[in-house]
């Protein structure tokens, strides 16, 4: 009996432990279920902020899109960055190599230490051309050379200057020299010189002022509107340009033609007078 006893004692106390481990169980999961909650709820600020990080990486590979193709216009060194599979090859003195695979042109770079231009990226497949350092620096110079000679055309600018014929010698160098600068700005000048109130002074002054300046800029530039009467004949107005590159080049060949004229006048007159001196 005792031992019966015992036996149920000890049943009993296992079962009041389970129930006791449970109750505890459940009181840990209440008070931790509310904890939870708050990352819950602030799992749409994590989600827009990837979003908004996302955006920001899509954009800035827009913009290195757009500086990798303006850069790509340049002219440079092209290297190992070969984008088609196959391109179309000319060596170093222009000789044409036909298409190559692009691994086969990295070797020939190396073996021939040479550089890859691109040529023309409209064409099916692409030209490239392999050249030496010296020869890019020089192709470099000279595009840089043809865009000084070739400035972009944009809108013709016309300066004003308006002046008295009376107008002293001093002053008239001083706008004299501002109108060779515009002049050599590829700027037109306007200029406008009312007739002065001296009595004594020719009908022709203001004519000979506009020739004056014009005298001061030989082969630079001309009339793009000769002098005329203006307000009634109180003043007269004439407009400057300077010279296209045509009338430039036929300007100094005119210069040489005199010049060559005038040395064999000088040289047929020296003969001439040698001859005199000898039959005298």
């Amino acid at each position: 009996m005792a031992a019966l006893s015992l036996k149920r004692l000890t049943l009993q106390a296992v079962k009041c432990e389970k129930s006791c481990i449970r109750c505890f169980g459940k009181h840990i999961v209440q008070q931790t279920a509310p904890a939870q909650s708050t990352p819950i709820a602030s799992a749409p600020r994590f989600s827009f902020l990837f979003h908004a990080k996302a955006f920001s990486t899509a954009e800035d590979t827009q913009n290195e899109g757009k500086s990798k193709k303006k850069n790509g216009t340049a002219f440079s060194n092209t290297g190992r960055k070969i984008s088609q599979r196959i391109i179309h090859v000319f060596d170093e003195k222009g000789n044409d190599l036909g298409n190559m695979h692009r691994a086969d042109v990295i070797k020939l770079m190396e073996k021939q230490e040479l550089r890859l231009v691109q040529r023309n990226a409209s064409t099916e497949p692409a030209e490239y051309q392999l050249m030496t350092g010296v020869q890019i620096h020089q192709e470099r110079l000279r595009l840089r050379e043809m865009g000084k000679a070739n400035p972009k055309t944009g809108p013709t600018l016309t300066k004003e200057l308006t002046f008295s014929s009376n107008i002293g010698q001093n002053d008239l160098d001083t706008k004299t020299k501002h109108i060779q600068q515009w002049i050599k700005k590829q700027h037109h000048v306007r200029i406008t010189i009312k007739k002065g109130k001296n009595v004594d002074e020719s009908e022709n002054k203001e004519e000979d002022i506009f020739h004056q300046i014009l005298q001061t800029m030989p082969g630079i530039a001309t009339f793009s509107s000769r002098p005329q009467a203006v307000q009634g004949g109180k003043a007269f107005m004439c407009v400057l340009r300077p010279l296209s590159k045509k009338e430039e080049k036929a300007y100094k060949e005119t210069q040489e033609i005199q010049e060559r004229d005038t040395l064999n006048k000088d040289h047929g007159n020296d003969k001439e007078s040698n001859i005199l001196h000898q039959q005298f």
